[in-house]
Order: C-alpha cells, then sequence, then structure tokens
C-alpha cells in the first residue's frame, strides 16, 4: 500500500513563500514536494483541507511540562511522551522537554529518560534542554538557589557524555560562572550551549560566545539589561549576529515595547524566535502546582510563586505566534517563521525541520482563518485533529 498523499485545499507556506492552488505531497515520513494541482497525479490520495492554511511544524527548545506533567517531577520516558502529547494540539511538532535547576540525581534521570525518548522515538521529541543548576544566584528567577551550584569536572563529564546519545542536546549556563574553557569543552562535543540566569558584563558574554556560545535563554528575563554604559548580556545579545534568543511572547515577561525594540534592533543572521517556558498547566484546567517543593499559582494567565515571582509561563506556540503578530505588527510569515524556521536554525536542525521542502520531515499544521490549530501531522502521522 502506497505511503504517498497529498493535502490540498489550503494555502501552503514553505517558510518563505506561499503557495496557492497546490498540494503538499507527502511520502513517508517526509515532505515529497509542493506540486500544482493540475499536476498531481491522478492515482495520489488526496486528503481535502477545506481551507485554512499549511505551516511548518512549531519547534518549541523550551518546554517544562504540559498535560499536568512538570519534567522534574519525575523524569520518565512516560513523563516526555505526556508533555509532548500536550503541546500537538497547539502546534508544536518537536520540542525540548526542560530540566530546570535540580540536584544531580535529577539531572541524571532526566538524561536517562531523554536517551529513551530517543531510542523509541518518541513521536515530537527533539533532544533536552537542561536549564541549570550552574547559573547566577543574583538571577535565579524561579531556580531554587539551594540547588544552583558551579559546574566541576564531573559535570562537564556527565554533559559531554549524554551529548553522544541524544539528537540534541542544549544548557543554559552563566558564563560568569561556567569558564569559557568549559564552554568550549562543550560545544566541541556537540552541546549547544545558551547564556541565561546571568548577571554577566557584555565582555563576558561575548567572551562566552567566542568560546562557543550560540543562544541566550529567555531574552530580557533573568539576565543583565542594556544599559547606557554596561549594555549587559541583552546588549550581547542584540548586537552580536552569532547570538540567537528565544523570547517569551505572553505580554507577562516582556513589554510589547521592549519585545519591538529588540526585534528591529537584533543583529543577524542569528534570530530572535518563539519559546513557551510552558509549565504542567498546557492542556490542562489545573490551577496550582509545585516546583522543587514550592507552590506555583495559575491566575490571569501567570504563573508565580507565593512571593509573586514568574515561574515559567502559561503560553502555548500557538498563542506567542498569534501575540506577536497581532500585538507587534510583525507579518504572519515572519510570526510562523519565530516558531519554526528560527528555533529550527537555532539548534542546527533546519536541514530537517522548519520548512515545508522536499527531503524535510513532514511535520505539518493546518491553521483556520482564525489561527486556531485544526490538524497535525508530525513524520506524516496524524497526531491532533480538532
Amino acid at each position: 500500500m502506497s505511503t504517498i498523499y497529498a493535502l490540498i485545499g489550503a494555502e501552503i507556506f514553505d517558510g518563505e513563500t506561499w503557495h496557492t492552488d497546490s498540494g503538499l505531497v507527502v511520502d513517508g515520513d517526509v515532505i515529497k514536494s509542493i506540486t500544482p494541482l493540475s499536476n498531481l497525479p491522478g492515482d495520489i490520495r488526496q486528503v481535502e483541507l477545506k481551507g485554512g492554511k499549511l505551516v511548518p511544524g512549531f519547534i518549541d527548545v523550551q518546554v517544562n511540562g504540559g498535560g499536568g506533567v512538570l519534567l522534574n517531577d519525575g523524569p520518565s520516558i512516560n513523563a516526555i511522551r505526556t508533555i509532548c502529547d500536550a503541546h500537538f494540539a497547539f502546534g508544536t511538532t518537536a520540542l525540548l522537554p526542560t530540566l530546570i535547576t535540580d540536584t544531580p540525581e535529577i539531572t541524571a534521570a532526566a538524561i536517562a529518560a531523554g536517551k529513551a525518548a530517543a531510542q523509541e522515538k518518541v513521536a515530537g521529541f527533539l533532544g533536552l534542554h537542561l536549564e541549570g543548576p550552574h547559573l547566577s544566584l543574583t538571577h535565579k528567577g524561579t531556580h531554587d538557589p539551594k540547588l544552583i551550584r558551579p559546574m566541576d569536572d564531573a559535570d562537564l563529564l556527565a554533559i559531554i557524555e549524554a551529548v553522544q546519545e541524544l539528537p540534541v542536546l542544549l544548557t543554559t549556563v552563566a558564563p560568569e560562572t561556567v569558564s569559557a574553557e568549559k564552554i568550549r569543552a562543550m560545544v566541541d562535543a556537540g552541546v549547544i550551549v545558551s547564556l541565561g540566569h546571568s548577571g554577566a558584563s557584555y565582555e563576558v558574554a561575548l567572551a562566552a560566545k567566542d568560546a562557543g556560545a550560540t543562544m541566550v535563554t529567555h531574552l530580557f528575563n533573568a539576565m543583565s539589561q542594556l544599559g547606557h554604559r554596561s549594555p549587559g548580556v541583552v546588549g550581547a545579545v542584540l548586537q552580536s549576529g552569532e547570538l540567537s534568543a528565544g523570547l517569551i511572547a505572553d505580554g507577562f515577561h516582556v513589554d510589547k515595547a521592549s519585545m519591538a525594540i529588540a526585534l528591529r534592533a537584533k543583529q543577524g543572521p542569528a534570530k530572535i524566535f518563539l519559546v513557551t517556558d510552558a509549565m504542567s498547566t498546557i492542556g490542562t484546567d489545573i490551577s496550582s502546582f509545585t516546583l522543587n517543593g514550592r507552590r506555583i499559582t495559575r491566575a490571569g494567565g501567570r504563573l508565580t510563586l507565593d512571593d509573586g515571582t514568574l515561574a515559567g509561563a502559561d503560553l502555548d506556540m500557538i498563542s506567542a505566534v498569534r501575540f506577536v503578530h497581532r500585538e507587534l505588527g510583525l507579518s504572519l510569515d515572519e510570526s510562523l517563521r519565530m516558531a519554526s524556521l528560527y528555533p529550527a536554525q537555532s539548534i542546527r536542525v533546519d536541514h530537517r525541520y522548519g520548512r515545508l521542502a522536499p527531503g524535510y520531515i513532514a511535520n505539518v499544521v493546518h491553521l483556520d482563518e482564525k489561527l486556531d490549530v485544526n490538524h497535525v501531522w508530525i513524520g506524516g502521522d496524524s497526531h491532533y485533529a480538532r
């Protein structure tokens, strides 16, 4: 039985260009072509969508939880599967489950769970993001200060060993606490190093970039800000064309004006892209949960500790796309790229993800005219239909 089919009846955005009166031809788990309807073979199975838009699946490199599960609460392959499943309904077809600063034992369990998820090819699993524990105490955010610690040689060896068995391994570190030599060792091993939860100076941040760091975690949040004599980590991101940066576009973590200014100021080719920093609330109606023994409350679109500190985000990716499109006035094309192509580039998987093009993984999202998610295909297989 042939595995080839064509999705028809919707506009198609390939990551750069819109196509009308065409079909997206999928062969197994990869995209074969975007073909004018008049040229589609008569014997190919056609799936009629009746309007809307076909766009590349979203990629989220910072996802702490979903479906009632937080990775920190019990790292396992089942937890990873639940988190991935919860985000399909919001257009995220590939993600990095993210472990917030925790004990060495929990970190080791998360790495083991990631290896198992990679071996079993869990749908939506793209790799791991270890956010901490090697961060700045002065810019800890919601991270438990009792668990933040320097990176020792054993930590370095563990992460270098882990990357050998994971498709992607991203780690967030504060460059004032992790030396340029350790950053270079991780990068040489294949780890993607992001700077975050850091009070580093502009000069220290650029030195980390020169050592191989290529990303900054949740721009503006928990980092040294842009000052007129001290550009800080924010200034390093905007000035350097080699540092990409995630952005939590929920209207709470960063003011709209700051987002717009940063997007105009950012030097390329590296880009600002969307992340959700989502917690366990996504896809549920739960009103509170715990992280490292501390209560986090969900109210009014925000997640906060008892002292009011923002604790991750109650955000999904299609909502972030709508926010930058409608609230910041970005074109739909650019808003979609911020959720697909640019994050794919940031973790170096843009040769297979982030576009609808021949040879790319068939991760496809069908949006209606209101930009709600109607249907999601992952590797050519249907994983969500509204």
